[in-house]
């Protein structure tokens, strides 16, 4: 069987590029053609991901488009006769970025007039969660299911050591870790105020620590700056560094104390698997597709008390018990993301198509 997914844009380091690439490889490995094909290709993948524009973009037998912004792809699936699937990967909803970035508003809700117009002309619409995939149902879709994001651990987990930058990071200094985009949804004002607390109750000597695209919503980003200059937090115990090779994201994770996310929204949260994967405790606010992403595995907290969440970080980071306990349940949820649970996902889809 010919199985091709389609991409908007296909960039290295991208969670949605990154797990199609992976799924491309399991569905060679059980002896089917699969390719990807995007309408933009980042140079360093070029030959390894096709253009759309190639006419065997369209000759699959079954083809998933990867769905979480508006593209003429969309269309396009609509136009195919058969095997036409949606993997749904969530939109930020628009309120998040009221008051900050108009045009952002727009895309997002284009985005999700687009998929709704998918409604009744798709054979399959699969959220990456169940979370997603209740938001499908909710817009009309007949035919959905789940299928996760094939999250690409092993880049991390067997990355090369970079010394020097290993050796400023174990400094003595508590390294509270955020990974993702600087936007809205990601409460990273709620980071701040959380330091805060930590700085009162807990311990002086923290550091946290943020990796992710800081231009995705420049005025929101200008916001938390001027936020720290209010509360007068130094840059030394707040470090935003951007977006950073594998090799470097991999130190950050393994000198991390504790993973934090405060996010209000996710349809997945991919960094939540990292930090299992790098045997990094989890604390996360218990919203929207979190608590079912960690199923059962580091602490979800709710409501957003940052006194309780200062203080259970502070056990993360100091109570060698505990944090034993939450690795291991981390280990152990991790298992249910392994390349043998995805096979079986794949030949549950292929059989509703064979």
């Amino acid at each position: 069987m010919i199985i091709n997914q389609w991409l908007p844009a296909a960039h290295r380091g991208d969670a949605v590029g990154d797990s199609a690439r992976r799924v491309r490889a399991l569905l060679r490995s059980l002896g089917h053609e699969s390719d990807i094909f995007a309408l933009t290709i980042d140079e360093d993948l070029q030959g390894e991901i096709r253009p759309f524009s190639d006419p065997e973009a369209r000759r699959g037998d079954v083809t998933i488009l990867h769905f979480a912004i508006a593209s003429p792809l969309t269309e396009a699936l609509a136009s195919l006769e058969t095997g036409r699937v949606i993997q749904y990967h969530n939109i930020t909803p628009a309120h998040f970025f009221a008051g900050y970035d108009a045009s952002l508003v727009g895309l997002v809700t284009r985005g999700r007039e687009e998929l709704a117009s998918l409604v009744g002309r798709v054979d399959l619409a699969l959220g990456d969660s169940e979370y997603n995939r209740q938001e499908l149902e909710a817009l009309g879709f007949a035919e959905t299911g789940v299928f996760p994001i094939a999250v690409d651990t092993e880049r991390l987990t067997s990355a090369p050591p970079r010394p020097a930058l290993e050796r400023v990071l174990r400094d003595g200094l508590t390294n509270i870790l955020f990974v993702g985009r600087m936007v809205p949804n990601k409460k990273l004002e709620d980071h701040l105020r959380l330091a805060e607390q930590y700085k009162r109750y807990i311990d002086a000597f923290y550091r946290f620590i943020f990796v992710g695209r800081e231009d995705a919503c420049p005025r929101y980003y200008s916001m938390i700056r001027a936020l720290m200059n209010e509360y007068r937090m130094t840059s030394e115990r707040f470090w935003f560094v951007g977006s950073v090779p594998d090799a470097d994201l991999a130190v950050f994770y393994r000198t991390a104390s504790a993973y934090v996310s405060l996010s209000e929204h996710e349809g997945f949260c991919v960094p939540l698997l990292e930090a299992m994967a790098t045997n990094v405790p989890v604390l996360a606010y218990a919203s929207t597709a979190v608590p079912e992403t960690l199923g059962g595995a580091g602490i979800a907290f709710s409501p957003k008390d940052f006194e309780y969440a200062a203080e259970t970080l502070g056990l993360l980071v100091y109570d060698d018990g505990l944090r034993a306990q939450v690795i291991e349940g981390q280990r152990r949820r991790l298992r249910d993301f392994s390349d043998a649970t995805f096979a079986g996902h794949l030949d549950r889809l292929v059989a509703q198509f064979a």
